[in-house]
């Protein structure tokens, strides 16, 4: 039993005086980050928690660089397809997707893009958090459409319909998520026009 000094028994206890995990901000983060605490680390700040990322398998790294390539010639001129590169999507999120397509050229200057169009997560070890915690990142900001390259499974998990229910579990959610299979296709939202095959964003089976 713990007992808190100052208090009466009985008396409901402040949440503000029980134990929590300490949420760092954007600003905090960054600070920490330029000053050399996560040199060598692959981390993100996802809803407050810093989150250190496990090592890429092949399969992993081919499906990166593949769906980037993919999505390249899909949208075309005029946007820029960024593969783990940092989205500012709040003041406690500053996730690095796997790959992100935001509207207008690739440009040196500027700061993180508050959005993106399509944000991809490709998927092995950590399935359970992009289905999840991820999911809920995105949601909350309002990101149009997220995909899941599901190694795994091999299949492609399609989110979208974001909305913020504070009546809903979990409060940010997509509302149309649909799976796709290697001999299915998938239309991004925002390229109408493209005609992308699943099985192109998907290794080989047995690929290792």
């Amino acid at each position: 039993m713990t007992t808190v000094l100052g208090t009466h028994p009985g008396t409901r206890l402040n949440a503000r005086l029980t134990p929590r995990p300490r949420r760092w901000s954007r600003k905090e983060y960054l600070r920490l980050y330029e000053a050399g605490w996560f040199a060598g680390q692959r981390v993100e700040l996802v809803a407050g928690e810093v989150i250190e990322m496990p090592s890429q398998m092949n399969p992993h790294v081919w499906g990166v660089q593949t769906g980037q390539r993919v999505l390249e010639k899909a949208f075309g001129r005029g946007y820029w397809v960024r593969a783990q590169a940092t989205l500012n999507l709040g003041p406690s999120d500053l996730p690095d997707p796997d790959i992100a397509v935001v509207p207008g050229n690739p440009s040196p200057g500027g700061t993180y893009p508050t959005t993106a169009l399509l944000v991809v997560e490709v998927s092995d070890t950590t399935l359970w958090f992009d289905r999840n915690r991820k999911s809920r990142t995105y949601a909350r900001a309002g990101i149009a459409e997220y995909w899941i390259v599901n190694l795994v499974d091999r299949q492609l998990e399609v989110h979208r319909g974001p909305v913020s229910d504070p009546l809903k579990r979990p409060r940010h959610q997509y509302t149309n998520v649909t799976v796709l299979r290697p001999g299915g296709t998938i239309t991004p939202l925002a390229a109408p026009r493209a005609k992308i095959a699943v099985a192109r964003l998907l290794p080989p089976a047995g690929y290792a």
